[in-house]
């Protein structure tokens, strides 16, 4: 039997992805560290954030160092502003108006807003949402950790949106 390569380079796009991250403080810097993680395998270039989080470089590993962390304030205005620019604003959020993960087709200019940990996506920031897209749970604890979801979530937009 051959032997296999593992751990290949990378696949490089054809085109800079069009989408960043948006999310609060984070209780635990594990989230935040494997939120750039995620972040660098998808050449997803930029997350914006709230809050004084450290990325740990031995979790986020060499996307430490080429995912920018866009640190604001407060992320009301942040919002507005990416929905000026042309992104369209996707909250990844249970609510009553949410449509499945599963039936969802993400446009190609995404701002992809995530929740805190127990909390979820404020209120004045939900109200801003244009689409809520929801991942299906079939028992408890009734939602996923926030990374986990946004990683599926993401998966999905990488396969509606290929190299």
């Amino acid at each position: 039997m051959a032997e296999q390569i593992r751990h290949k380079t990378f696949t490089p796009l054809s085109k800079p992805r069009e989408v960043v991250v948006v999310c609060p403080a984070f209780r635990s810097n594990v989230n935040l560290s494997r939120l750039v993680r995620l972040a660098g395998c998808v050449a997803i270039d930029r997350i914006i954030t709230c809050g004084p989080g450290k990325v740990d470089p031995e979790i986020a590993r060499d996307a430490a160092e080429t995912v920018v962390i866009d640190r604001r304030r407060t992320l009301l205005p942040v919002i507005k502003s990416l929905r000026e620019e042309g992104y369209r604003l996707i909250g990844l959020e249970q609510t009553d108006k949410s449509v499945s993960l599963f039936d969802f087709q993400f446009p190609p200019k995404v701002a992809l807003v995530i929740g805190n940990e127990r909390n979820g996506i404020e209120p004045e920031l939900l109200l801003l949402m244009q689409d809520l897209v929801e991942i299906p749970v079939y028992g408890p604890p009734h939602s996923y950790n926030v990374v986990t979801a946004a990683t599926m979530a993401i998966y999905e937009y990488c396969k509606q949106h290929a190299a």
